[in-house]
């Protein structure tokens, strides 16, 4: 798997990689960034305070039809290069001093939108830290994406993907490689080692099955129409599901009713007896 900016990576790029059996992610930022084509049509509503070291970056106000407006061009143009997946950064910008007084609600609302927006153009999504919330966001996205959670002890809380069956994806940049790729092959986590200025010879901890590093899965690259049917099936089932679970709900609170009511009756009926009795 390859992951590559989305305005940087031109689509006769991306074409290569798939004639290369390379499934290709698509980067892109949630929030502001002043040198991006896209970047005049972010109004000045809509934008908060600055993304600390990142010069030309700040967060943005996720409740607004504008961003949201935004981020689906930016998902158009996603499909229209071919790219199989996206991933969005910077999703929790409510734990950061954001400057536009955002909550973990609006920030769990504002994934799920980016979900769901993805998959009806049948692109897969990961998940990109926002470790607090991935308890609430696993079945809405496809995979999961980390930096440094063995770094900052973090790595637990990803375990609800691997547990759903959904590849856990991230990289760490200090630490040996030793003591590193035992951690994630154990949690089933496919890891790369590197530095931050990506120059370092690559250390991947693979997690393939078969062989580790030695065996590659086969990618078949899927069309967008097939992914998109393959999302609305997910959602059909979970809808379902979720129908299924509504109709036990009733089926108990009937029983509850019933249940109390045999306890209710022998009590009136006494009580009428006792009454009849007495007169």
């Amino acid at each position: 798997m390859y992951d590559i900016d989305l305005f940087d990576a031109t689509a006769a790029i991306i074409s290569s990689l798939h004639s290369k059996g390379r499934a290709v992610i698509c980067y892109f930022s949630t929030q502001y960034e002043d040198w991006r084509p896209d970047a005049k049509d972010f109004t000045s509503a809509v934008l908060g305070a600055n993304l600390d070291d990142w010069p030309g970056e700040r967060f943005v106000d996720i409740r607004s039809a504008v961003i949201r407006k935004i981020m689906t061009a930016r998902m158009d143009l996603a499909v229209s290069k071919g790219c199989d997946g996206i991933e969005p950064d910077n999703v929790d910008g409510y734990a950061n001093s954001n400057g536009l007084g955002l909550t973990a609600a609006n920030q769990i609302e504002y994934n799920k939108f980016l979900a769901s927006e993805a998959h009806k153009r049948g692109l897969s999504i990961g998940l990109k830290n926002d470790l607090d919330q991935v308890s609430a966001l696993v079945s809405y996205f496809d995979w999961a994406l980390n930096e440094q959670c063995n770094e900052y002890g973090e790595c637990a809380y990803l375990n609800p993907f691997v547990s759903a069956g959904k590849a856990v994806f991230g990289v760490e940049y200090t630490g040996s490689a030793s003591s590193v790729c035992s951690k994630m092959v154990t949690s089933k986590f496919s890891w790369l080692m590197k530095d931050l200025d990506l120059g370092a010879k690559l250390t991947q901890c693979c997690t393939y099955a078969n062989g580790g590093c030695a065996t590659r899965p086969a990618y078949t690259c899927t069309s967008s129409n097939a992914r998109r049917a393959m999302y609305e099936e997910e959602e059909v089932a979970m809808v379902g599901e979720e129908e299924v679970a509504a109709v036990e709900e009733v089926e108990m609170v009937e029983e509850e009713v019933a249940s109390a009511a045999s306890l209710v009756y022998p009590t009136v009926v006494v009580a009428a007896l006792a009454l009849a009795l007495a007169f």
